[in-house]
């Protein structure tokens, strides 16, 4: 950096000597020329000044008021050159108008301005002496850009709570304007901000990191902050960091997650699906340590055995050996866990005798010096691995407003990682992370509850086209999808909260896991088909048709389950009479019924096939070419079956 300022400052040093002795050999207009040199002098001085503090110096700003410098003393030593003018007729052709050294006064006034501003701007803390810095002469076209420059040379060079004050300076420029954004991201402001988070005070380091969430607000955005090392320093803070600026870098993960899908992967090569789940599950589920991504590569056997049944073990002996005396974050371990912990950290540091299961007995059996080598295995496979005693401990002092925080932007850094990101999801999915949804729908605050039904939304959305991971993920006999379901289903009987919505969409997702005899969830959502609202009955109608469409192996058993609800009235009333964004969805879902159900008395008596006819006459209900496909096909069907049952039903 100090030798580029330098390369950058030896043109305009040169410049301004030439001006000086060009002054001096003036033989017209000398005064003129004594003013100018003066003014060039002066300005030398200051460039000397800065080529002796070129290490401090701020570069995007350097360069943009070192090239205007230059120009100017170009234009400078033109002028002066033409006083230099020898003979009777070179002063006759060389016309020189006097406002010309007025102008060329006023610009070497202004480069003076604008190099003394930045040897101030680019001053520590303390050779500042909190001067009001004021807006250079450069600033006239453009305020706002010398503000965001004093802003990022405070976070190079200010004090720690000056570079707080600059940092939240930064995030009321990103927050007011998108192009205040993009302006902060040219001018070199992403670095200082990730030194920030790090380094900082915690209310510098949460300052900083919304900065960041501000300021990527598109792709291209995102896509130079993550070049410039964002993921290395948000899966640092979100695993050491306090929890305040945990949850601040939680929410700006979501952001840049967001309005960048392709970086989910980088975040997730990075770990931070993991450290994201330790703090959704932290007092959420008892023991939440077990809960942790297990790694998918082991790199030794040591590390297999280390995964599977000596785990428990390896953390007594990891947390012994940081002598960390703390209480258990659920508080509710009982005496013979704590026994039993007890007992094997005694085993592992002194030899003694612990009955246990023969898997465990090799790692009973190890002396001191092998304890250190778990200590190190610990480490190199914590996917495996609870967070550390230090930091549950950090965790416990947070009063309970913090926490729900934390938890809520978790949630809600999964909801955006998760979003059509099936490898992201199968992570999520394979730690207990469903199980912590499941709670917090339930005990949740309004906002952890909305952020984690969103990642339900999305998880479960991209489970609909993935085969493999709804088999694996929610299985019908899992507990954390039997919890999930519940919880989902509590919502929707409930139908009066911002959850709905996102908890209809979830069910539909899974209409394929539930079996024939899962009756329960159809009720529901038919109910809702008598909504008032437009907005529910259309995602009601969406879901079902899920059920009820045919590549849902149990669309039969699905279709007559709504016909037994009542669903046929519901829709027939939609159709007619409901809004066209809840018309087409009602009509997909009632032909679907009548194909599959065609010989049903309910769709007789309700005269589906005249609602089914209506619709094949308007317009805009048979645009779409599928739709219209299906309604010829589910009128072809009632026509042949209701016919011939006609006379029956009669």
């Amino acid at each position: 950096m100090a030798d580029i300022v330098k390369q950058i400052l030896v043109k305009p040093i040169q410049l301004a000597d030439q001006v000086t002795k060009a002054a001096d050999e003036a033989s017209s207009f000398k005064q003129e020329c004594a003013e100018l040199k003066s003014k060039t002098e002066k300005l030398a001085g200051l460039l000397r000044q800065a080529a002796r503090a070129s290490s401090d110096l701020y570069e995007r700003p350097t360069r943009r008021i070192i090239d205007d410098t230059e120009q100017v003393l170009e234009r400078a030593l033109n002028l002066v050159l033409k006083c230099r003018a020898n003979g009777l007729m070179k002063r006759v052709f060389t016309i020189i108008p006097a406002a010309a050294f007025r102008k060329m006064s006023a610009q070497l006034e202004n480069s003076i301005g604008d190099v003394s501003w930045l040897l101030r701007v680019s001053a520590s803390a303390d050779d500042r002496d909190d001067e009001y810095l004021g807006l250079p002469p450069i600033a006239a076209n453009e305020p706002i850009l010398c503000l965001i420059w004093e802003q990022i040379a405070i976070l190079f060079t200010g004090s720690p709570d000056d570079r707080s004050d600059a940092a939240a300076s930064l995030v009321s420029l990103a927050r007011d304007n998108d192009r205040y954004g993009k302006l902060i991201i040219e001018e070199g402001g992403v670095g200082p901000l990730l030194k920030l988070i790090k380094e900082g005070k915690i209310e510098g380091q949460e300052n900083a990191a919304r900065a960041i969430g501000l300021l990527g607000r598109d792709p291209e955005s995102v896509e130079q902050m993550i070049h410039a090392g964002v993921c290395t320093v948000f899966v640092k803070i979100l695993k050491e960091g306090p929890m305040k600026v945990q949850a601040v870098t939680a929410w700006a993960v979501s952001e840049l997650a967001a309005n960048y899908p392709k970086c989910q992967d980088l975040f997730a090569q990075h770990n931070i699906i993991r450290q994201l789940v330790s703090h959704l599950a932290f007092e959420t589920i008892q023991e939440h340590s077990k809960y942790a991504i297990a790694s998918n590569k082991a790199t030794s056997i040591h590390a297999v055995v280390m995964a599977s049944s000596n785990h428990s073990n390896v953390r007594n002996v990891v947390d012994e050996e940081h002598q960390t005396q703390i209480p258990h974050p659920m508080g509710n371990q009982t005496p013979n866990q704590m026994h039993n912990v007890v007992i094997s950290t005694m085993a592992m540091k002194g030899g003694a005798k612990q009955p246990q299961k023969p898997s465990n007995n090799h790692v009973r059996s190890n002396s001191q010096g092998n304890v250190k080598q778990i200590h190190q295995v610990y480490y190199q496979h914590q996917q495996n691995v609870s967070i550390s005693g230090a930091n549950i401990k950090g965790r416990e002092l947070e009063d309970p407003a913090t926490k729900a925080y934390m938890k809520a932007m978790a949630a809600r850094a999964l909801w955006h990682l998760a979003k059509g990101n099936a490898p992201i999801c199968r992570s999520i999915t394979e730690s207990r992370a469903l199980l912590c949804f499941a709670v917090l729908l339930e005990k949740g605050t309004d906002d952890v509850q909305f952020n984690s039904a969103m990642a339900l939304m999305e998880i479960t959305a991209v489970a609909e086209r993935d085969t493999d991971l709804r088999r694996s993920a929610f299985k019908p006999n899992s507990h954390a999808c039997k919890l999930v379901v519940d919880q989902l289903l509590k919502i929707i009987e409930k139908a009066d909260s911002e959850l709905l919505i996102p908890c209809i969409k979830a069910i539909g997702n899974l209409a394929r896991t539930f079996r024939a005899t899962e009756t329960r969830v159809i009720a529901p959502l038919v109910k809702l088909l008598d909504e008032r609202e437009a907005d529910v009955s259309k995602e009601a109608a969406v879901a079902l048709t899920n059920f009820a469409c045919t590549e849902n192996y149990l669309h039969l058993d699905h279709s007559k389950a709504i016909i037994s609800a009542g669903g046929a009235k519901h829709l027939i009333q939609l159709v007619y009479f409901g809004e066209q964004i809840v018309q087409l969805s009602a009509l997909v879902l009632l032909c679907y019924i009548a194909l599959h159900v065609p010989d049903s008395e309910e769709l007789a008596q309700a005269e589906v096939l005249t609602v089914l006819e209506w619709a094949s006459k308007q317009s805009y209900m048979t645009q779409d070419e599928t739709i219209d496909t299906l309604l010829q096909e589910a009128k072809s069907r009632l026509e042949l079956y209701q016919s011939r049952g006609s006379r029956g039903f009669h």
